[in-house]
């Protein structure tokens, strides 16, 4: 496969940079591959946006190009976007079976299901896609049925981890394949791109068996009071071991919160789940258990805002009501950037009565610094990129590869939309691509930019204020107004005298701005804006929006 020469290209579209949004272009000569099609979650002065999706213009303009998208495991990050993809450009998908899952349930949600092509892979298969030659390799992680990727290019094999852990004692399925890892290191890596997210975590990441352990005790402890458990829904493993305590010490559990009960439908249907029979009851039977014989398993462990546990907390959860004594446990770790929301959560929670646990309850799907270490003394890569971070795991992720024994100058830092050109004597960022998030809210995609948000931060900062007035046709009399609305800058009946000197100033603005001949009123209204946004500056040291209205008559 490989060809003397040959060339490729390698173009992160999202996950660089940031946690969450995977998407990696490669292209070599008229083919071009994805891998994975993941979405972020908005940040907080991301007002009023549901979803942050990769800009695909790139993969729009060169759709001829494209021969495939292999997934690497199903969580948001990774498949989020895919049906916003799809519907742009068909693309077949290739992945492993519970991951096609979760992608076949999204699609299905958008009607997409009848319109794509799918394949689902085993480990070791190896598909063709263009002149490229992709094979699937065994691997741990928090989701099961993830997987690595080896890619065979003209120019070389690319190994791409995925998220990933070594983990000796799964909970379901196998030991990643180190086996495998180590025979491409034989035959010669020229790049890995390796999983960053806990490159500052020295040592290894814990079995995800010991999370188990600790639930088990857990609830051994606490026999005579309700357990509340959140985690993420995609975590099917820790699902699993938390039914198995349930069932242990004779309690019925209740899956609350829709990914919650979608993704263990899924599992389940599957094979990736195993339920004993009538340990699950549906949250209206409760009633008819005492407390301490059920556990909930709901959605809500990063503190989001509409998820089960947030609207517990809130006392806005139709069905579930915390009572004193309730012990709650975060079966998760906040992600950067969570933290205040899930601490909130927390408070709320202790305010009403529970008991909240977080301690040990949890253990990483990702790879710590020993891990990582492994995985590139096996795979002996000529070249190295970093991603799936923020910029300072990137960073760090880069020292460790020198560390390993990888020249400074074969090892790069790439930001979205950046191309890089790898071959076996040539590793150079050759250009740039469109990149970047589009909004999804509501219905709309990408309706919503940069300056509608500014906009509405606007708004939410310093409120808005409409003038409206009446002008006669013809004349050009003021006839109306101006007339003053107020919204979230100044409660008016408490301001009367404030408004009234509005309406002095926005009147001078409109009859200075009015001739005999005509009236301008893209003039009038920028007049309006100015003087007014001056005096309330004076007034106040506040600039709310200033939104004139002229209608004529």
């Amino acid at each position: 496969m490989k060809n003397e020469g040959g060339k490729v290209k390698i173009i992160p579209l999202g996950g660089l940079e940031q946690i969450g949004m995977n998407i990696t272009a490669i292209e070599s000569g008229d083919d071009i591959i994805i891998i994975d099609g993941g979405l972020a979650f908005p940040d907080d002065d991301m007002l009023g946006v549901d979803l942050v999706i990769p800009d695909i213009s790139y993969l729009r303009d060169n759709k001829d190009k494209i021969r495939g998208m292999v997934v690497t495991h199903g969580h948001e990050d990774h498949i989020g976007s895919i049906p916003y993809i799809e519907k742009e450009i068909s693309i077949p998908i290739y992945t492993t079976k519970l991951t096609m899952g979760l992608i076949e349930y999204k699609l299905g949600m958008h009607g997409l299901l009848e319109n794509v092509r799918r394949k689902v892979v085993t480990y070791g298969q190896i598909i063709n896609l263009g002149c490229f030659r992709i094979e699937f390799i065994r691997t741990n992680h928090s989701i099961a049925d993830s997987c690595a990727l080896a890619i065979y290019t003209p120019a070389g094999i690319i190994v791409h981890t995925g998220d990933f852990k070594v983990d000796y004692t799964p909970v379901f399925g196998d030991v990643i394949d180190l086996q495998r890892f180590g025979e491409l290191g034989k035959k010669g890596v020229l790049l890995l791109m390796a999983d960053s997210t806990n490159v500052e975590r020295t040592g290894y990441t814990p079995s995800e068996k010991m999370v188990g352990k600790t639930l088990d005790r857990v609830f051994d402890d606490i026999r005579d009071r309700r357990l509340i458990i959140a985690t993420f829904a995609s975590n099917v493993d820790r699902v699993q071991q938390i039914i198995n305590s349930a069932y242990k010490y004779g309690r019925k559990v209740i899956l609350e919160g829709r990914s919650m009960v979608n993704v263990m439908n899924i599992a389940s249907e599957l094979g990736y789940i195993s339920i004993p029979d009538n340990t699950l009851i549906n949250i209206d039977e409760a009633k008819n258990y005492p407390d301490e014989k059920l556990v909930y398993i709901t959605t809500g462990s990063q503190g989001e805002n509409m998820a089960a546990l947030s609207r517990i907390a809130a006392s806005i959860h139709n069905k579930i009501s915390i009572v004193p004594g309730d012990v709650v446990i975060f079966s998760s770790s906040p992600i950067p950037g969570n933290e205040k929301s899930v601490y909130k959560v927390m408070n709320e929670l202790e305010q009403k009565g529970a008991r909240v646990i977080y301690h040990d309850t949890h253990v990483s799907g990702h790879a710590c610094q020993e891990e990582l270490k492994l995985i590139y003394a096996l795979t002996k890569p000529k070249y190295a990129v970093p991603v799936h971070g923020e910029y300072r795991h990137l960073k760090r992720h880069s020292e460790l590869a020198n560390d390993m024994g990888i020249p400074k100058e074969n090892i790069k830092i790439l930001t979205c939309g950046d191309v890089l050109e790898v071959g076996e004597d040539s590793f150079d960022i050759v250009g740039k691509v469109p990149s970047g998030g589009v909004f999804v809210d509501g219905l709309g995609v990408g309706d919503v930019g940069n300056i509608v948000i500014k906009d509405r931060q606007h708004l939410s900062e310093n409120g808005l204020m409409v003038v409206v007035i009446t002008l006669e046709s013809g004349s050009n009399q003021l006839l109306a107004g101006p007339d003053i609305v107020s919204r979230g800058f100044v409660y008016v009946r408490e301001a009367e005298m404030l408004i009234e000197q509005c309406k002095d100033i926005a009147e001078e603005a409109v009859q200075r701005c009015i001739t005999g001949s005509g009236a301008d009123w893209s003039k009038i209204k920028a007049c309006i804006r100015e003087d007014l946004g001056e005096f309330l500056w004076q007034k106040t040291k506040r600039r709310p929006m200033i939104l004139p209205i002229i209608s004529e008559v």
